[in-house]
């Protein structure tokens, strides 16, 4: 009995490796072989651990470029260029779609506006606002910008968990429909945000000062997370794929311009 309970455990934690792996593949351009039994089911739960994922390779590229001598400017269009890269434009391209959607009058065509391949300038202007004001919030931060880097891409993928868990998904089909079929509320929420919370309190272990960078990081990133997810959901009447990406996206460059006030 005992030899089986250690299997069931065995064969459950690579269950979840493999969905993580998933998530990995799914929501970034990190090429893990399909041979490794990758698993795409309830992958939406990772989301905030590959936002960390994420971070964590900006905020170590971010350290080299310094250490290299690279300037400030130049180094933080870097970032962003890197950031775009890593996702292949996934949620970047939901910002453009969405926007393109919401600049439609007539709300009963804003679903067909989104699902044409085709850019507009709305989004064409949405995607251009956004890279400037990442690109300019991390030009200013001049401090902690690793803590910034690894917060906002967590925040970000987080508020598309509870995007996903908290409102209706419009169409019947489509990339992320099968994200709302996979979700457990209020679970696959809460682990996040507890996660993320921890991860914001990391300056505390080096400078017992930082409470209110802490605070900040965390009050700032939840409240920016479920501010985003709202307003699209209050402006469509629910979500779809394209609008989990704007929430992502738009909650990352929010939260870094918030970020620019205390570091």
């Amino acid at each position: 009995m005992k030899w089986l309970g250690i299997q069931q455990a065995w064969q459950a934690g690579q269950k979840l490796w493999r969905s993580c792996l998933g998530a990995i593949t799914f929501y970034t351009c990190i090429p893990i072989p399909m041979s490794w039994g990758l698993e795409f089911e309830r992958i939406a739960r990772w989301a905030p651990v590959v936002g960390l994922f994420i971070g964590v390779i900006l905020a170590v590229l971010d350290a080299v470029l310094q250490q290299l001598g690279v300037p400030n400017l130049t180094r933080s269009g870097i970032i962003v260029v890197s950031w775009v890269a890593l996702t292949g434009g996934l949620h970047l391209d939901g910002v453009m779609d969405t926007a393109d959607g919401l600049g439609v009058q007539d709300p009963k065509r804003r679903l067909e506006v989104m699902a044409d391949s085709v850019t507009g300038a709305f989004g064409a202007m949405a995607a251009i606002a956004l890279l400037l004001l990442k690109m300019a919030a991390l030009t200013d931060i001049e401090t902690h910008r690793w803590l910034a880097l690894i917060t906002v891409a967590g925040w970000g993928r987080w508020g598309q968990v509870v995007a996903i868990s908290m409102y209706p998904y419009l169409k019947p089909t489509g990339k992320g429909a099968f994200h709302k079929q996979g979700i457990q509320v209020p679970q696959d929420s809460l682990w996040g945000a507890f996660l993320l919370l921890g991860v914001c309190g990391l300056p505390l272990g080096v400078n017992r000062g930082s409470l209110e960078l802490a605070v900040i990081s965390a009050g700032g990133g939840c409240a920016i997370a479920l501010l985003t997810g709202f307003w699209f959901y209050r402006q469509l009447g629910g979500h779809t794929g394209d609008t989990y990406g704007a929430v992502v996206e738009w909650t990352e460059a929010l939260l870094l311009c918030l970020l620019t006030i205390f570091l």
